[in-house]
């Protein structure tokens, strides 16, 4: 996606070759006009899977989830990182990196959230080392739930996540690749 490309090159933070900021438009200040644009892309790719659920992880996937999910017209599910005092009900859980906290967590999902009709359509805001497609997979597969597909705004190309998905058969749509980055700016996989 040019559009999506363009925004990167001019609203991003290059931190190092691994560590992108993407604040400004799809993380702390959400644009929502240019979010809705994204998940109608993720429709039309999407297009003619039966998605009962889309899924993500807090906080940064919510606000792309969200926009997803009403393209499709299904309800939304996030996976929280922390425990909670007022949580009473039995909980899907999976361990995962954080690569951009560099630390271990639990993904939390409660059990009537998740079931063996759901067709879950994944998404999230940037694919890395594939952490997070992980632990949300082992929690569709504890549920029995099915897995359509993985769809992220941004993939670090030169990293493994996408590649790790892919070997696993998963249908991964990706809407902008990144194939490096650092001194010299950022480059796209074309």
């Amino acid at each position: 996606m040019e559009l999506l490309k363009l925004r990167v090159l001019r609203d991003s933070v290059v931190h190092n070759q691994e560590m992108l900021n993407v604040d400004d438009f799809l993380s702390h200040q959400v644009d929502v006009e240019f979010l809705e644009t994204l998940a109608k892309e993720f429709k039309r790719r999407f297009e003619g899977k039966r998605i009962t659920k889309i899924l993500t992880v807090e906080v940064s996937g919510i606000p792309i989830a969200v926009m997803t999910a009403r393209q499709f017209k299904v309800p939304v599910v996030y996976a929280k990182k922390g425990k909670s005092n007022f949580w009473s009900q039995e909980m899907y859980t999976a361990k995962i990196y954080s690569f951009t906290r560099n630390e271990d967590m639990t993904l939390r999902v409660p059990h009537n959230y998740l079931s063996e009709d759901d067709n879950v359509l994944i998404i999230d805001d940037i694919l890395a080392n594939g952490s997070n497609a992980e632990g949300l997979m082992e929690i569709c597969d504890y549920a029995s739930a099915s897995v359509a597909g993985f769809g992220c705004v941004l993939e670090k190309g030169f990293m493994t996540g996408g590649r790790m998905l892919r070997d696993l058969g998963i249908h991964v749509e990706s809407l902008c690749v990144i194939d490096s980055m650092g001194p010299d700016g950022i480059k796209f996989r074309e």
